[in-house]
């Protein structure tokens, strides 16, 4: 008997892009309404000057694939990970082996029930209970009411959400729902359970609740798990082979760590001088970040010596009043964790601010470290209490090449030290005033 649950082959998604004749490179939202209005004036014009129909303005159409010709298996009890950058058809492969869509062409072969947790809230009806949702939800995986009343308590009680189990879900927040979708999925026998990024909406006590879930099912329960993520070390320490997605084809399947380090040295070829947005990771809408960068003495820089004090600058973007603690985790060529610098927590720092643009700038000093590679991961926090957001290796920069070792460093690749808290000093300032925010402590 065949131990394979999902065979993909030949898979292809094509898209038909619309473009008018004559638009400009880069138009957004605002030529768009521009150039609409303009034409149904001048259709209007034509109209009454000749008394004829206007001609449709010209348009020409382009073909896009989402996915092309991929082909890969999966069995029984395996947990997959897949990784790309964004627009690499990760999503819209979990939405075909959902299916949610179909492919334009290539076969799908899938053995066993499937639940996906695609986006925040899908299959949910916004006017019914989360208890009534969660009758809807097990019907649409093919339960029966019994099946769904028998597991009722404990999609409940691992969803944590008790309190509001008899409110419309349309009052939840987004991280309500994920508790609530994930428990649902998780909970009633899948035989293959399909998750994108959604998890990243979900506080870090419940990342990882889910991800122990996921291990739970795949392990001791012999269920198929796929799973989309951008974190690295979530990836390495929860699936057992992964494939990586570039450009709508697959670029690689095999062991985690080798499909990683592909992924990574793909990632390297457009630099982390500037915040790469392709590795945010999740956070809530009240404050986010729209660029980042590091600088040495005033200068922007990717390369900093081991005995040179640099900055971490941010601007952020507040949309209503928070109280902020920025947080800096900096982790080494394998991505793992080193130095740390819960701002909040540790320095008792604090900044409230109300709506408006700012910079947050963080002068690290000198780290004393090995030469190689390194990332940062940015995180705007509320005093460790939640994230408003967060980038995991948003920045990156290296340590050239010294002559000597100096004594008493602090790391050395590939031989951490520990998880090392560092010092920094924070200022805040808003953009387009002269005077630093005000901080207090927390």
């Amino acid at each position: 008997m065949s131990d394979v649950a999902i065979r993909v082959e030949d898979l292809s998604k094509k898209y038909i892009i619309r473009h008018l004749n004559g638009a400009r490179s880069g138009d957004g939202l605002r030529h768009a309404l521009q150039d609409t209005a303009a034409a149904s004036w001048r259709g209007l014009r034509g109209r009454f000057k000749r008394g004829a129909r206007p001609a449709a303005p010209a348009s020409s159409f382009e073909e896009f694939y989402a996915l092309q010709d991929v082909t890969f298996e999966v069995k029984k009890g395996e947990v997959l990970g897949v990784v790309g950058r964004n627009g690499a058809g990760k999503s819209t492969l979990l939405k075909i082996l959902s299916r949610i869509t179909e492919p334009t062409s290539g076969r799908v072969g899938i053995k066993g029930r499937v639940a996906s947790l695609l986006e925040v809230g899908t299959g949910f009806h916004p006017e019914l209970t989360g208890r009534e949702n969660i009758y809807l939800n097990g019907a649409i995986l093919g339960m029966s009411r019994v099946e769904v009343r028998r597991k009722f308590d404990e999609i409940v009680a691992f969803s944590e959400i008790e309190k509001f189990l008899d409110t419309p879900v349309k009052r939840y927040s987004s991280g309500m729902y994920v508790r609530l979708a994930f428990a649902v999925a998780a909970h009633l026998e899948p035989d293959i359970l399909i998750i994108d990024e959604v998890l990243a909406v979900g506080d870090a006590a419940f990342q990882k609740k889910c991800l122990g879930k996921m291990e739970d099912v795949a392990a001791s329960r012999g269920r198929t798990v796929l799973f989309v993520s951008h974190s690295i070390p979530t990836v390495r320490s929860t699936c057992s082979r992964a494939l990586l997605l570039k450009g709508g084809r697959l670029a690689a399947a095999g062991g985690v760590e080798e499909v990683l380090g592909q992924y990574l040295a793909d990632g390297m070829e457009f630099g982390y001088s500037r915040l790469n947005r392709t590795r945010r990771i999740g956070g809530s809408a009240e404050c986010s970040i729209s660029e980042a960068w590091l600088t040495v003495e005033g200068s922007k820089s990717s390369e900093i010596e081991w005995d040179t004090q640099f900055e971490i600058v941010m601007e952020i973007e507040v949309e209503r009043r928070v109280n902020l603690a920025p947080e800096y985790l900096i982790r080494d060529s394998n991505q793992h964790p080193i130095l740390f610098s819960p701002s909040g927590l540790q320095q008792g720092f604090k900044a409230t601010l109300d709506p408006g643009r700012y910079t947050v700038a963080a002068t690290c000093p000198p780290m004393r470290l090995a030469s190689g590679t390194y990332y940062i991961d940015l995180m705007l926090a509320e005093s460790g209490v939640r994230f408003y957001d967060r980038y995991e290796c948003g920045l990156r920069f290296t340590v050239p090449e010294i002559g000597r070792p100096p004594h008493g460093w602090v790391y050395t690749q590939g031989h951490a030290q520990g998880f090392i808290p560092f010092p920094v000093d924070v200022a805040v300032q808003e953009i387009g005033k002269e005077q630093v925010a005000e901080t207090e402590p927390s």
